[in-house]
């Protein structure tokens, strides 16, 4: 038995009290990733940003918000598990500055600033040692495959799944598999259930064994 650790869900960055940057992630890959896992007989722990869905109840779950907290608590988690599969979308920008009240109307045009928040996946693929393995996600809009790839090693992951924007808040898609070695596992598609069982099966299969 592997002790899994999984991220899903967006993340939120927020403006001012009231409002938001965020994206339509579901946490349904996630949930079927995770019930993949338990069927195989692991032990799972989920970090989740806000989500509707339920995971399953043999899972512990992390509830986070920010990029920066799901950070926080994957890196403490990371630690004690043999594996990650990082299926989130993590807000990749927040505002350079919160303002502390509502930002109210005024006629004019407004200006935001934004930075980078932390790669919560390429820190996890830093800090991996020689025991633990990192699965990525990764959607791309264009020259998909190359970037997956180019991902797959800036990360350090030992496999790579590739999807595109209609996968978010989508109950199917279909998902395009890389090896380690660069090479494609397959072009799979289903309900995000049945793909969470393929996927995982291919990380039985070539990394847990």
């Amino acid at each position: 038995m592997s002790k899994i650790l999984i991220t899903s869900g967006p993340t939120r960055q927020y403006i001012d009290p009231v409002r938001f940057l965020s994206n339509a992630s579901s946490g349904r890959m996630g949930a079927a990733l995770a019930a993949a896992a338990l069927e195989f007989g692991h032990e799972v722990t989920i970090v989740s940003g806000p989500v509707d869905i339920s995971y399953p109840a043999e899972a512990q779950v992390v509830p986070v918000v920010t990029t920066e907290e799901m950070l926080r608590e994957s890196m403490r988690l990371f630690s004690q598990c043999d594996g990650v599969i990082g299926v989130a979308a993590p807000c990749d920008y927040r505002p350079r500055e919160v303002a502390k009240h509502k930002i109210a109307k005024n006629g004019e045009k407004l200006t935001l600033y934004f930075e980078e928040t932390p790669d919560v996946l390429a820190t996890l693929g830093a800090s991996k040692t020689s025991r633990q393995w990192v699965v990525g996600f990764a959607l791309e809009t264009d020259d998909a495959r190359l970037k997956a790839l180019r991902k797959m090693i800036v990360k350090n992951c030992d496999m790579l799944v590739l999807n595109g924007p209609s996968a978010i808040d989508a109950r199917d898609n279909e998902v395009e598999i890389f090896l380690k070695s660069g090479d494609s596992a397959g072009v799979f598609h289903g309900t995000k259930i049945e793909l969470g069982r393929e996927i995982f099966s291919l990380i039985q299969k070539h990394i847990i064994c």
